[in-house]
């Protein structure tokens, strides 16, 4: 397979002819693990945006999830404890799944990768076409200049994205094929990955025994999930707030044109309440879920809360806290989200073209007040933004909060011709140059050891 070659999703054929997908979230605070059947006659339309009925054809079959263990804002720091998590989120789904798999294991996942790990390279190539017809290969040709920008050894190239054609100057092309001209220009949106970052995730596949059909960046999927009607079409940010980090992707015109993160999520704003209040970390998360606020109210003030102190056995006595004093604590910690986040747009030089349209999605986003504070900051419109469209989801698992393993769905059914060749290797399960022969010796060593 040549570089300029896509690769297309493997999907999993059983017996009566059906087509699964498997999606597989590895996240700061769960691992989620969604199986999907893909219809036949699910096809792109033209203008790329996914619409109600193409997204009917994707039904959710099975779903597993787990408490995330060994991944911290993003990152994986223990390799074991991960593998571990993933393998009961599968097996979860699997079983939920088996009468539709036929009792066959599902063989390869799509791995979603966290924004702190990824970088977005904006390209312009012309591509002399002399007056003939465009061609496929000549489209190709443009998009195989992606392939340069990719560093050897420190990152790999997981989306080549056209964000729009043009020929002899003429712009807005949706469509160059067929068409007649002198030069072709395409506007790229190139996304690579860190390679130690991928070759963790790419481990924990293989240790599952779960061939890798590639990757997919978190906010990216979260953008196709959790957005709507012409949101894409007319630009809009969408901001997945996670459990360690913070994601943003930038949409115009249907297509990804930027993407980011910050270092910053819901559990920073867990261990700030654990701190202020001196309680546990468990504690200070279900005071958050239950009496969180972003925003001050003035039903805050007359209102008081029970907090358990910290290595107390036994909660005799009642510990009150205003409610208002919760608030103080997790609004400094939400506008510094936040601020961080429009300074990420303006240094990027995209905030005009993000439009003024938000989509908040992710399981931290759930936070009430959320909004208000954003639309203060950002001052754009906000949403809330949750899975639509796709059947079989249930309403625990139809939140923000898995806005991530949707979209991984919709990406590999609607479009895995944006994923370059380079980034798959179905032998390994680990990207292209990452699988040499030494790195083949310790996978085995791991599989033969652990």
């Amino acid at each position: 397979m040549t570089k300029d070659k896509k690769i297309q999703i493997q999907k999993t054929e059983t017996s009566t002819g059906k087509n699964i997908i498997t999606a597989l979230d590895i996240g700061s605070s769960k691992i989620c693990c969604f199986i999907a059947e893909v219809k036949s006659g699910a096809r792109m339309a033209p203008d790329n945006i996914l619409s109600p009925e193409r997204a009917s054809s994707i039904e959710v079959i099975g779903i597993g999830h787990q408490a995330s263990k060994g991944v911290k804002a993003g990152t994986i720091i223990d390799l074991r404890a991960t593998e571990t998590a993933v393998a009961h989120a599968v097996e979860s789904a699997e079983l939920m799944a088996k009468d539709r798999l036929q009792g066959q294991p599902i063989k390869s996942v799509l791995i979603n990768v966290p924004g702190m790990h990824t970088l977005p390279h904006p390209l312009s190539v012309d591509v002399r076409i002399a007056g003939h017809e465009v061609s496929d290969r000549d489209v190709r040709n443009a998009l195989s200049h992606s392939h340069n920008i990719v560093v050897p050894g420190k990152e790999e190239l997981i989306h080549v994205i056209p964000a729009g054609y043009s020929i002899d100057r003429t712009k807005g092309i949706q469509e160059p094929r067929g068409m007649i001209g002198q030069n072709l220009g395409v506007n790229i949106t190139a996304i690579t990955g860190l390679s130690p970052a991928l070759r963790h995730l790419a481990a924990v596949a293989g240790q599952n025994n779960l061939e890798l059909d590639g990757f997919c960046s978190t906010p990216y999927a979260s953008g196709l999930a959790a957005s709507v009607g012409d949101e894409l079409q007319l630009g809009c940010t969408v901001i997945d707030i996670g459990g360690g980090t913070t994601s943003i992707a930038v949409f115009f015109e249907g297509k990804l044109v930027y993407s980011a993160a910050i270092p910053v999520g819901g559990i920073h704003v867990t261990n700030d309440i654990a701190r202020g209040l001196i309680t546990s970390i468990a504690d200070a998360e279900r005071i958050k879920t239950l009496y969180g606020n972003a925003h001050a109210t003035g039903i805050d003030n007359g209102e008081l809360i029970d907090v358990p102190p910290m290595g107390e056995e036994e909660h005799e006595h009642p510990n009150y806290v205003p409610r208002s004093f919760l608030t103080s604590i997790i609004q400094p910690r939400i506008e510094e989200t936040f601020e961080l986040v429009r300074a990420k747009l303006v240094d990027s030089g995209i905030s005009q073209i993000a439009g003024r349209r938000v989509i908040l999605t992710g399981g931290a986003s759930q936070l009430p007040g959320l909004c208000d504070i954003g639309q203060l900051i950002l001052d754009k419109q906000i949403r809330l933004g949750k899975p639509r469209n796709i059947k079989g989801l249930a309403e625990a698992t139809g939140g923000p909060a898995f806005s991530t393993a949707v979209g991984l769905l919709i990406y590999a059914a609607e479009h895995a011709d944006e994923i370059p060749a380079v980034s798959s290797s179905r032998s390994f399960g680990l990207p292209g140059p990452l699988n040499n022969p030494m790195l083949q010796k310790v996978t085995h060593w791991l599989k033969e050891n652990w």
